[in-house]
């Protein structure tokens, strides 16, 4: 997908898109974890960023399993567990969320979704939210309801 953003004096295009591995059956996937992203550790400021991106795979078809509570599925559902690691690019000519999905049992990459946004340096925290948009605009397109 090639997104364009205008703004009164600048133009930038960016490039988001997912990468799904050839032998995935993704239609097999019901449940993802968000681990070992120090949730509980980054700064205050950083937290609504977190919550765009946890609000991101929960609109998708995947339901939410806490780290914490891994232990408690059966072993049926741990073979439909994606694990679920993110990170942020930001520089001033883009910034990109890549959102990776690891299959729980195997360890294999299966999703790779990336967003990006830029508006040249003009607004930081406009180019995190607008990556962090179009990387879940990837994961619903990847993951439907």
């Amino acid at each position: 997908m090639l997104a364009c953003t205008l703004t009164t004096t600048t133009v930038s295009c960016t490039t988001s898109r997912s990468v799904v591995s050839q032998n995935a059956d993704l239609s097999k996937y019901r449940y993802a974890s968000v681990i070992n992203n120090d949730t509980y550790h980054i700064p205050a400021e950083l937290m609504e960023y977190e919550i765009m991106l946890f609000d991101a795979v929960e609109a998708s078809r995947l339901q939410l399993v806490s780290d914490m509570r891994l232990y408690e599925l059966t072993p049926e559902q741990r073979s439909k567990l994606l694990i679920v690691k993110y990170g942020v690019n930001s520089q001033p000519e883009e910034t990109v969320v890549t959102v990776n999905f690891i299959d729980f049992l195997s360890g294999r990459p299966i999703v790779s979704c990336r967003g990006a946004y830029s508006t040249l340096g003009i607004s930081s925290s406009a180019d995190i939210k607008g990556a962090i948009k179009r990387a879940a605009e990837q994961i619903s397109q990847t993951f439907p309801k």
